[in-house]
């Protein structure tokens, strides 16, 4: 599937060093949840990293509310669409950058109807428009299963192939984890290189004792793994505190400060909240092997 053709989406693309594609075999598994704590805890992993987090997930968007960033807009530049930045109140540098259908909507509630052919518009559209700038990582959550907005992605993103990768995610039923393996039996048709795999929702933990309950069942995701030679990446369990607070990640508007200017306060609110919760510091083990999982790559000529 690789390429050295030069197309629009290659230009764009040619300055962002590893894109990591989130997927699952089944839809409710969390894997927004965990892509959208992927980029967080890249995001807080080193002071000058540079990430991006792209949704084609385009009928069921759920980044910019988890983000915080629900009624933000995208705005036209000379250079392509400007993508939403969740730490623009940050005080430095914005260095994580959102792109979703989400911010094309008039109302957060409008269902996007769209078949094959306009939603492969919309993702080329995302890649090659979009101006991400220089990334060290560019996130990309995509809907359950494998659909058009998988084989578009890859399609369009073949001249770029050699720096794709993908992370899978479960919960350790085993209904979960037989479209798991469909996924994973996709990745190897496409030639995605896999990083690992993630079982979300491995279980409960009681925010007044700390004792973890199984509610699913627990270890089917490290038995797959390592039946299929996979890397296990960990486990993550529910935490009360990380649903509430991306429910409530809900921007809402005050008399006194702009919309913008209290849009991007929240948004950044969010992320410093986010550190302080039980699941940051349990996926920085995961980031860490993604990271060291990763594969090296040349220094990248700036995109123009």
């Amino acid at each position: 599937m690789a390429t050295t053709q030069e197309t629009p989406v290659a230009r764009r693309l040619k300055s962002i060093k590893h894109i990591i594609i989130v997927c699952s075999g089944k839809g409710g598994v969390g894997k927004s949840s965990v892509s959208a704590q992927l980029a967080l805890s890249l995001h807080a992993s080193s002071p000058t990293a540079r990430v991006g987090i792209l949704d084609v997930d385009l009928t069921g968007p759920s980044i910019p509310r988890m983000l915080g960033l629900d009624g933000h807009g995208v705005h036209q530049s000379s250079d392509g669409w400007v993508p939403v930045y969740a730490d623009a109140a940050s005080g430095g540098q914005a260095r994580l950058a959102c792109m979703s259908v989400g911010f094309l909507l008039k109302k957060k509630e409008d269902s996007v109807v769209w078949r094959g052919p306009k939603k492969n518009a919309m993702i080329r559209q995302f890649l090659s428009d979009v101006r991400w700038g220089e990334l060290d990582y560019l996130v990309i959550d995509t809907p359950p299963g494998t659909s058009d907005e998988h084989l578009s992605l890859l399609e369009h993103m073949a001249p770029v192939h050699s720096r794709l990768s993908a992370v899978i995610v479960t919960t350790p039923q085993a209904v979960a984890l037989m479209d798991a393996m469909k996924c994973l039996s996709f990745t190897r048709t496409v030639n995605l290189p896999v990083l690992g795999l993630i079982e979300n929702m491995s279980g409960y933990v009681c925010p007044c004792c700390g004792e973890i309950s199984n509610v699913f069942s627990t270890g089917g995701g490290e038995e797959m793994a390592r039946r299929e030679d996979l890397a296990f990446l960990g486990s993550m369990p529910v935490d009360t505190d990380l649903v509430t607070l991306l429910d409530a990640a809900e921007a809402t508007k005050s008399e006194d400060m702009p919309d913008e200017a209290k849009l991007r306060e929240q948004s950044f609110e969010l992320l410093q909240r986010y550190q302080k919760t039980s699941s940051a510091k349990l996926f920085q083990n995961i980031v860490d092997k993604v990271v060291q999982t990763l594969p090296k790559v040349e220094t990248l000529i700036p995109s123009a």
